[in-house]
């Protein structure tokens, strides 16, 4: 059995516009507000809120796409129970990282967003004893493309599984399970993530820094314009500001 393309297109997408959105959200906050470090708490509650909301809504989809996964593969399973929301701690620990910059803030809160949908597939399929792999697709980073060449893993409850390791905020790759020990998502191949994984060096240090180079040479004028871009939107806040 296989996951067609077309419904795992149509699962991630729908993850990507709930934690879109809770980024969206967090970012015109900013843009109305500004990031004073005196008004840090109201910011904090604010994005509290967000990614509170924003993360059941992404853990409800991904239990959707469990049991579907589950009934399709023939498996009689208790329903998939949703993870539990970042803390507020959590919340504040990632606001107070990131609220020197008004991208990185709204990144973060959408990579809670989207952590809460990982964990979800991760505990289940500890409890359920299934296998996971992470399916790193489109334009993604050296580590998702890391993951993604370790293929799929059987799961056996445990600590280490209550929190997806690699997230963040800007791709669409995402983990998928299975339970019967043979089937796929549709382009899925772990081998050629390997391969380019394994042939960048003898360290993993040295496989990551030669996938990061590689990404690099692919979208290096997408890279440097944004840089500009970046660079001349400070410039022109700083002399705003004279």
């Amino acid at each position: 059995m296989r996951i067609s393309t077309k419904a795992w297109d149509k699962y991630i997408r729908k993850l990507s516009a709930i934690d879109n959105k809770a980024g969206d959200l967090i970012r015109r906050y900013i843009e109305a507000n500004g990031l004073d470090p005196d008004d840090t708490e109201e910011l904090i509650q604010y994005a509290y809120r967000v990614s509170s909301r924003y993360g059941q809504a992404a853990a409800a989809v991904a239990c959707e796409m469990y049991d579907a996964t589950a009934i399709a593969q023939g498996v009689s399973l208790a329903a998939a129970v949703p993870a539990e929301v970042a803390t507020f701690s959590e919340v504040a620990a990632s606001v107070n990282a990131t609220r020197e910059s008004e991208a990185l803030v709204p990144q973060a809160v959408s990579r809670l967003v989207k952590q809460a949908a990982a964990d979800t597939t991760l505990q289940n399929a500890a409890r359920d004893k299934a296998e996971y792999a992470w399916i790193a697709v489109g334009d993604t980073c050296a580590y998702c493309i890391a993951i993604s060449a370790e293929g799929w893993k059987p799961t056996n409850y445990d600590d280490k599984y209550v929190h997806a390791d690699h997230i963040h905020a800007n791709c669409d790759c995402q983990f998928a399970v299975r339970f019967d020990h043979k089937s796929n998502v549709s382009g899925y191949n772990p081998d050629r993530f390997k391969k380019m994984y394994y042939n960048g060096g003898q360290t993993a240090k040295e496989r990551i820094n030669n996938l990061r180079r590689m990404i690099y040479e692919d979208h290096k004028d997408e890279i440097n314009a944004q840089k500009r871009a970046a660079y001349a939107a400070r410039v022109e806040a700083e002399e705003g500001e004279e």
